[in-house]
């Protein structure tokens, strides 16, 4: 019998990663969609660095910057009385910086991809910039919008190699779907490893389904 707590934790740690970032990313997506230039570009590198780099080295850096014995690190425990190494806070601004991208790029090709004339139609009609992104843009990229959710949900449901330098094994606290597969295949309990890699990929499987059902049936309410 396999522990139900990394398969909660997981869920919730993806849960809280998808809401963060969709609140994130929409005004993020919004400021890299107007005209270019040499600032826009170095915010599209970065936000774009944890596609390419490995998730490793993004989980080295960030224990780095979250250890007590770090600046930053050292700064939060003195001021705040916050330690990010180990625990679950840690993980969630793991998360949330290496699925960035999941969400960012969904709506910033979505964005990209309405016409210029919807948005000035909207300011001739006295609507504000905030009026236009809510009111006429944002509805406009439905299937975009939907994208970024759930593949920021299921990326993060996948996620091994941050969230194993960030915070380590800690039951109750740390110990995600994923570790939990690398605890029981270590400890060659390769049924419990079994079923936990079940479960994620049901889990992933039905993401996928319905965000493939959705966005068909959000196409044919456009057909028609």
């Amino acid at each position: 019998m396999i522990e139900t707590a990394p398969i909660f934790l997981t869920l919730k740690l993806a849960f809280l990663t998808t809401l963060i970032l969709f609140l994130i990313s929409i005004p993020v997506a919004r400021w890299l969609s107007y005209k270019k230039n040499i600032f826009k570009t170095i915010a599209e590198v970065v936000v774009s660095l944890p596609l390419v780099l490995p998730p490793t080295v993004i989980g080295f850096y960030l224990l780095l910057a979250f250890s007590p014995a770090g600046t930053f690190g050292k700064w939060l425990e003195h001021y705040f009385d916050i330690r990010l190494a180990f625990s679950f806070g840690g993980l969630l601004i793991g998360s949330v910086i290496y699925s960035l991208p999941f969400m960012v790029h969904p709506i910033l090709s979505g964005l990209a991809s309405l016409p210029a004339s919807l948005e000035e139609a909207s300011y001739s009609l006295g609507k504000t910039k905030k009026q236009t992104l809510f009111k006429v843009l944002l509805p406009n990229i439905k299937p975009s919008l939907l994208t970024g959710i759930v593949l920021t949900f299921a990326h993060t449901i996948g996620e091994f190699g941050v969230v194993l330098m960030i915070g380590g094994n800690i039951p109750g606290r740390t110990n995600v779907a994923s570790i939990a597969v690398y605890d029981e295949v270590e400890a060659l309990n390769y049924h419990n490893a079994n079923v936990y890699a079940a479960v994620l990929v049901g889990i992933s499987v039905i993401i996928l389904f319905l965000l493939y059902l959705s966005n068909r049936k959000l196409q044919e309410v456009k057909i028609l």
